[in-house]
């Protein structure tokens, strides 16, 4: 007995020393969200111009976000209606943090591709989104490094997230991946960036992307890849962003399939993009603070996006928002008008409108989205 507990004391001792210790190492903890209605004017829907405008709910968010010494968990969940994709994870990641410059996430996490978070100001993104190459997460790990003017992110991905029945990916979706026979996988990221200028402050950086594309029918692997060098500036109230973007993704065709053409899914349903193309977006934003009555700031903007496709034959795609955001306390607001060629979402064309696209294709929708963030 006596050496038995000469061999448990050293255990008691090392949980007498510990105990106070993690008692006062207390984890954090934040839940937030945000609930969002949407009107909308289409153009191109008889039902729209004779109702003036229809007036739906949008989105509940709901964002967790915890740490505790230097792990750190994020997770984003939205709650849509059914015909947008319903419920669906945006992101969710467990980290850690080495010190202040070396950080690693594992799990959903975002893509480092191009500007962060997005080339955009208004509720419609850039074409960048449309094609899957902006505000996207897939399933893998990246390792963050920060210093001085420097950024780094290295990151790899097995695949895209939330696949559905028979393997084929799930369009309850937030984001933007290839769908149908075709599987993203084994993709690795590398973005640079770095920061300079006092008065001035300049951001300049590249980003590249290559990985597989699986086809289920074929077993087969193709290589698809994308390149974007980005250029963002802050001057007093003015913001501009710029960026270029270049994507091939050759994927495995079975017979009577385009090999032009690439299926995309997200929010609940799929339409076909050019396989390759150019993507020029520039985004210039001015802040006014207003600090009256329930007025906090007015940020006026106007974002344009052309999608360039390089395939002989194809239309191109054009997007261009002017608008305004409001804050209002908790409270914040998107005024859009934004006019659209060959764009999905702003027309009466969708599986084609990325694709090949049609000669003469222009609509406009006006658009304001009011959301309650906590």
């Amino acid at each position: 007995m006596r050496y038995k507990a000469s061999l448990l004391l050293p255990f008691f001792l090392a949980v007498s020393i510990i105990l106070p210790v993690t008692a006062q190492e207390k984890p954090k903890l934040k839940i937030g969200g945000a609930l969002r209605v949407n009107y909308k004017y289409s153009d191109w829907k008889p039902e729209s111009r004779n109702r003036g405008g229809e007036f739906d709910f949008d989105m509940f968010r709901l964002n967790v976000n915890a740490s505790y010494e230097k792990i750190d968990l994020v997770a984003d969940f939205r709650f849509y209606p059914a015909s947008s994709g319903g419920y669906m994870l945006r992101e969710g990641w467990i980290g850690y943090r080495f010190d202040d410059s070396h950080r690693l996430q594992i799990g959903l996490v975002t893509v480092p591709f191009g500007i962060l978070p997005y080339t955009g100001n208004n509720y419609f993104f850039n074409l960048n989104y449309y094609v899957g190459l902006e505000d996207d997460a897939d399933m893998g790990i990246k390792y963050l490094f920060h210093t001085g003017r420097w950024e780094l992110s290295i990151a790899y991905f097995l695949n895209a997230d939330l696949s559905g029945a028979g393997g084929e990916l799930s369009a309850s979706r937030y984001a933007y991946d290839i769908a149908g026979r075709n599987k993203e996988v084994h993709q690795g990221n590398v973005r640079l960036a770095y920061h300079f200028g006092d008065r001035w402050k300049h951001r300049f950086g590249g980003s590249a992307l290559m990985g597989g594309v699986y086809n289920m029918d074929t077993r087969k692997t193709r290589v698809r890849t994308a390149f974007a060098l980005h250029y963002v500036t802050d001057y007093r109230r003015w913001n501009l962003k710029m960026q270029y973007t270049n994507y091939n993704f050759r994927t495995e065709q079975t017979s009577g399939e385009d090999r032009h053409t690439v299926t995309m899914t997200a929010y609940g349903s799929s339409y076909r993009i050019a396989s390759r193309a150019d993507v020029y977006t520039v985004s210039l934003s001015y802040r006014i603070p207003v600090n009256k009555l329930f007025l906090d700031d007015i940020c006026l903007y106007n974002d344009f996006s052309l999608l360039d496709k390089r395939i002989a034959g194809f239309n191109d795609s054009l997007e261009n928002v002017t608008g305004c955001s409001l804050a209002m306390g908790k409270v914040f607001a998107y005024i859009d008008y934004a006019v659209g060629k060959n764009h999905a979402w702003i027309g009466d064309v969708w599986d084609e409108a990325f694709a090949g696209g049609t000669e003469d294709n222009w609509n406009v929708r006006f658009n304001i989205n009011i959301g309650y963030y906590f």
